[in-house]
């Protein structure tokens, strides 16, 4: 097969490493290739050159675009969540004609054009949304991720943002509480420090210290493993739900997305049942003045990991020959 239209993607998140190659010479692309790299290794490079030694190209893809957990400043990204960094040079330097480093969730803003209906699942009512009205794409996993695709006449611009690290702002009396522990262990207590694995343990041991109980030394998939049977984790699990759903409600009013808010990141895939039974929808709709705003905007889940991927290509395709802070 020839090069032409090949471009090797990766999906660099806080605990993962996925590559592939989407070919975009005719439509539907197609993705080949894929692989999820063990990320045990030093830096993002060496992860890179590992999949290209075991995915025995005959004729190297000419363009390169990576989806990075993480702000990406003149084609170069450190992660937010691991001591990695690399620049769109060092990807040059393998031998692709093109590099471009985008922020993961601009890249899952890239990707709305191309998901299909099987791709998404909603959460709540089944709501159309405005048609060309921008849209917010967030996600908690290893940290928070938040986008913006914003749309305005015929015309559309994925904005990549840090909004995971905005302040985490308390919904309930149990909440608050929850923050005054979290306020005494970090010194900012962020969206992030709540929604994310890391977060749903904070949660748990937080929740564990206000019933006067020691909490066990438990990851974010136990605590899912025990929601039915363990009161302190379904209490975390049902915090973490319902604060999701206000964080998207803010994100919502502050996007002004009347297209839709897009959930993606691998927790909200793993606890769909969970999250679908959950305060979640009311708390995103819960916003006073403006519950008649939000009640109309549909929330839905990003199922599909081909999302990043195509996103990324798609970027690629945008901005081919140009170096990137997207």
């Amino acid at each position: 097969m020839s090069d032409d239209g090949r471009i090797l993607v990766g999906d660099i998140g806080g605990t993962h490493a996925r590559f592939a190659v989407v070919d975009t010479a005719n439509r539907p692309w197609r993705i080949e290739h894929r692989l999820e790299v063990d990320d045990d290794l030093p830096n993002l490079a060496a992860v890179l050159r590992c999949y290209l030694d075991r995915a025995e190209f005959a004729a190297m893809p000419r363009a390169a675009a990576m989806a990075v957990a993480g702000p990406v400043t003149a084609g170069q990204v450190r992660f937010t969540n691991r001591n990695w960094e690399i620049s769109e040079e060092e990807l040059r330097a393998f031998g692709f004609a093109d590099a471009l480093l985008i922020n993961d969730f601009a890249a899952l803003a890239f990707s709305f054009a191309a998901l299909e209906p099987a791709m998404l699942h909603r959460i709540g009512p089944d709501l159309a949304g405005i048609p060309g009205e921008p849209v917010s794409l967030i996600g908690a996993g290893t940290g928070f991720g938040a986008a913006c695709l914003a749309r305005f006449h015929g015309r559309a611009a994925p904005i990549a943002t840090e909004g995971g690290h905005a302040g985490f702002a308390p919904g309930t009396a149990s909440e608050m509480e929850v923050f005054k522990i979290l306020a005494h262990r970090f010194e900012h207590v962020s969206i992030e420090r709540v929604l994310s694995g890391p977060g749903l343990e904070n949660l748990y041991a937080a929740i564990a210290v206000l019933a006067g109980q020691s909490a066990q030394p438990l990851r974010a998939a136990d605590i899912v493993a025990r929601h039915a049977g363990d009161v302190l984790c379904r209490e975390a699990v049902e915090m973490f739900c319902a604060i999701y759903g206000s964080v998207a409600g803010d994100f919502a009013l502050v996007h002004g997305a009347r297209g839709g808010v897009y959930i993606a990141g691998g927790i909200a895939v793993k606890i769909e049942p969970i999250l679908n039974a959950s305060a979640f929808r009311t708390r995103f709709e819960a916003k006073g003045r403006m519950s008649p705003y939000v009640r109309s905007i549909p929330t839905r889940l990003v199922v599909s990991e081909d999302a990043a991927y195509l996103g990324a290509a798609a970027a690629s395709l945008e901005f081919r020959g140009a170096s990137g802070s997207v």
